[in-house]
C-alpha cells in the first residue's frame, strides 16, 4: 500500500531560500541569537564536520543553509564579494528585533524608520554577507495612498541630494 506524499512538505512554503555560508556552525548560532531561529535539521558532509544541509525555522518559515561548496558551484556572499538579494523578515517588533540582530553582530545598512508603504523597517547585513530587511507592518494602505506617499518621499529625497 502506498500513501500519497504531499508535494510541499508540512511547514514549508512554496519558495524556501537556501543560503550558502562560510562557517555554517557559526552562522546557525548567529541566526539563533539574532533572529530566534530554531534548528530543525543538520546533515554533516562526508568529512563528518562540515554542514552539507541544515534547516532553520524563523517565525513560520524555513530557511535552508549549507557550507560553501565551490566544487559544486555553491558560493556565499563572502566569496562572491556581496549578494544580489536580501531576505525580508516580518516580525512583531522591528525595533526590538533590529537591536537584537545588531547586538548579535549584524551590521546596520539602513536604520529602522517608518516607510511610505506602511511598514516600519530597517536593513542589516549578517556576518556571513547576507542582507536582511526587518519589518513590522503598521498600516494597510491602498495602492493610491502608497503612490501619493511615494511621490512625497521621492520629492523630499531629491531636495536632500540637491
Amino acid at each position: 500500500m502506498t500513501t500519497k506524499v504531499k508535494p510541499i512538505p508540512a511547514g514549508y512554503h512554496t519558495i524556501t531560500p537556501k543560503l550558502a555560508v562560510r562557517d555554517a556552525d557559526k552562522a546557525i548560532d548567529f541566526y539563533k541569537r539574532a533572529f530566534g531561529a530554531e534548528e530543525q535539521m543538520r546533515v554533516l558532509g562526508p568529512d563528518g564536520k562540515s554542514i552539507m544541509h541544515a534547516e532553520l525555522k524563523i517565525g513560520d518559515s524555513i530557511i535552508m543553509l549549507n557550507e560553501e561548496q565551490p566544487q559544486m558551484g555553491c558560493r556565499g556572499p563572502q566569496t562572491l564579494g556581496g549578494t544580489p538579494f536580501f531576505l525580508s523578515l516580518y516580525i512583531e517588533d522591528v525595533d526590538k528585533a533590529f537591536n537584537r540582530a545588531v547586538s548579535a553582530g549584524a551590521t546596520v545598512l539602513l536604520p529602522v524608520a517608518d516607510w511610505f508603504w506602511g511598514d516600519r523597517a530597517g536593513k542589516v547585513a549578517d556576518p556571513f554577507g547576507h542582507e536582511w530587511f526587518l519589518a513590522t507592518h503598521k498600516e494597510d494602505l491602498s495602492q493610491e495612498e502608497i503612490r501619493k506617499r511615494a511621490t512625497v518621499f521621492f520629492a523630499q529625497m531629491a531636495k536632500q541630494t540637491s
